[in-house]
């Protein structure tokens, strides 16, 4: 069964999309068949695999929104090549930011990602879900469609603010809408070994998560920050920068304990 992997967190600016297009394209690189799905209204998954998002006619919105015959677009006709060998993408357009609106008169709204994604699993090893800093129903979504939650944590003041009342709604979809989810981990990013207060982040964190941390720690790296400008993941930018040296550490970590 082909997992599907959800990074979430509420909190903007802790690398989550950085996480995803990185972990993606060493997966792909790796040789198994990637899809990665921009649930996200910024669109920044998209654009980091150098899609540009004003020439798509369709996005993931347009097969939320409504069965595949009312709208007539389905997820094959949605799904794009990027420039990385085996990866694929399901975009995100400025069209999603309707989508909580759109969403509220649609029959079982919390499912629908989980309904799109079951028809296309069989022609993937792994689906990675990028999600928007927020707990609406695009994140809701995102966690009915998942096997299993990363949280990227970023290692600065407020850190773990509103990681409690992530939890607490992983725990709600747990218990009413998918059973069967499971938090795999947490990573540490934007760590900056030269100052004390993101050790002791780093340190506040395990305390609080033990044994759920991953031990790979992202570092923060110029080469992971400029890379999504030119349209491409780390490791195909940079491979031989510390940052996309630390996401394939890291990806090696994640799936081999999945």
């Amino acid at each position: 069964m082909t997992p599907v992997f959800t990074l979430i967190n509420q909190k903007g600016g802790v690398g989550k999309t950085t996480t995803v297009i990185n972990l993606a394209c060493w997966a792909a690189m790796d040789g198994q068949a990637v899809l990665v799905v921009d649930a996200d209204p910024q669109g920044n998954a998209t654009s980091g695999f150098g899609v540009e998002r004003r020439n798509l006619d369709a996005c993931v919105y347009d097969v939320l929104i409504g069965d595949d015959n009312a709208v007539g677009v389905s997820v094959d006709d949605v799904i794009v090549a990027t420039d990385v060998e085996n990866l694929h993408l399901i975009p995100a357009t400025i069209a999603l930011a309707g989508a909580d609106m759109a969403l509220s008169t649609v029959l079982a709204r919390e499912r629908r990602l989980r309904t799109v994604l079951e028809s296309v699993k069989n022609d993937y090893d792994l689906i990675l879900v990028d999600t928007p800093p927020s707990l609406g129903i695009l994140s809701i979504n995102s966690l009915v469609a998942a096997d299993k939650v990363v949280i990227p944590i970023q290692c600065e003041y407020y850190a773990l603010e509103g990681v409690s009342q992530l939890l607490g709604i992983i725990n709600r979809v747990q218990s009413q809408l998918n059973p069967d989810l499971q938090v795999a981990g947490a990573v540490l990013t934007m760590f900056d070994s030269r100052t004390k207060l993101s050790i002791e982040v780093a340190e506040e964190v395990r305390q609080n998560f033990p044994g759920h941390v991953y031990s790979t720690v992202i570092p923060r790296n110029v080469q992971l920050a400029e890379a999504p400008s030119y349209g491409l993941p780390a490791p195909l930018y940079a491979p031989s920068s510390r940052g996309a040296k630390r996401y394939y550490a890291l990806y090696k970590e994640v799936f081999n304990n999945a």
